[in-house]
């Protein structure tokens, strides 16, 4: 699997990464297990994860199977803090939420530094210097060799890169966000500010919250995500008449090219310029191991740019 770098930084990531949302609450010990193999296995090395997926049983089934596998070294682990799980406020991004979470994820995960630490969302209470503070804490310290944010808006990340580079000489060397054919509201800005201060992309959901499989076309599958009382609303979003027709051509172009949607959609993201790693959410090893298959595909120029239109 092809490596790129992060950003204009040394950090140097597989194409494809795998995300562990689901681990540890949807996808179990056993799921994970051969996702494990199967992803490293392809050649992959960029893990991603953070501190509130599963409450922590993510980051723990994650650390058990790097160890089990003795190849830390090898592999590439990202890793989020800041999130929060309550109504009243999502995002907590004070220096002392921030740096406790950490701790607990180097815990969790049984090493003593990630690769990569983001902060999970922007904060409107806490101050960016003091969320940056943290950043840059971490990394002297040697528990984060390179940092960056997730979800921030192009106001945002050229605000908080100004402001790290000034105030610490830190790099904010990503920027992780959704993407997809049904996520481009914004993209011009988004790469644009990106490319601007030297953050790579790192694109989640490259599948439009797995409705661009084409497996809602007729309905909710009972074994769907779009089914479960916790992430059926986030898919949701995406099953109304307004995507249907980027649903319909993604189909459309798999069967021309003879592969599944799956391999399409995730190609399209993948090969868009500014992407550093489109990180694949799959539920199952089965999922993954056909979303994996888009490693052998490069997309006609005419399909892409008829999906560049449709999309639009």
């Amino acid at each position: 699997m092809e490596s790129r770098a992060v950003g204009r930084s040394g950090l140097q990531v597989s194409r494809t990464g795998l995300g562990t949302m689901t681990w540890g609450r949807d996808t179990d010990e056993y799921e994970a297990r051969d996702q494990f193999s199967l992803f490293r296995e392809a050649g992959g090395t960029l893990f991603d994860t953070a501190d509130v997926y599963a409450s922590g049983a993510a980051e723990e089934l994650l650390g058990t199977l790097v160890a089990e596998a003795g190849d830390r070294e090898d592999v590439i682990i990202t890793t989020k803090a800041g999130g929060r799980r309550t109504p009243e406020r999502r995002f907590d991004t004070s220096r002392r939420h921030l740096l406790r979470a950490l701790d607990g994820s180097l815990e969790r995960l049984g090493t003593d530094y990630v690769d990569l630490w983001l902060v999970h969302g922007w904060d409107d209470v806490t101050p960016i210097e003091e969320t940056l503070s943290a950043l840059a804490a971490a990394q002297e310290s040697g528990k984060a060799r390179y940092v960056g944010v997730s979800n921030y808006a192009p106001w945002q990340l050229t605000l908080a890169a100004a402001t790290a580079e000034h105030r610490h000489g830190l790099a904010l060397v990503a920027n992780e966000v959704e993407y997809s054919l049904l996520a481009r509201d914004g993209e011009d800005d988004t790469f644009g500010a990106a490319d601007a201060v030297g953050s790579g992309v790192l694109a989640w959901s490259p599948i439009g919250r797995g409705v661009l499989t084409g497996k809602y076309r007729h309905g909710t599958p009972a074994d769907s995500r779009g089914a479960s009382p916790h992430l059926g609303g986030f898919v949701r979003e995406y099953l109304g008449k307004g995507h249907q027709h980027v649903v319909d051509a993604v189909c459309t172009a798999a069967e021309g090219l003879g592969v599944a949607p799956v391999e399409v959609a995730v190609a399209w993201v993948r090969d868009r310029p500014g992407v550093a790693s489109v990180l694949l959410g799959s539920r199952t090893a089965a999922q993954l191991r056909g979303a994996l298959r888009a490693e052998e595909l490069t997309l006609p120029e005419e399909i892409r740019a008829a999906l560049d239109e449709v999309s639009a």
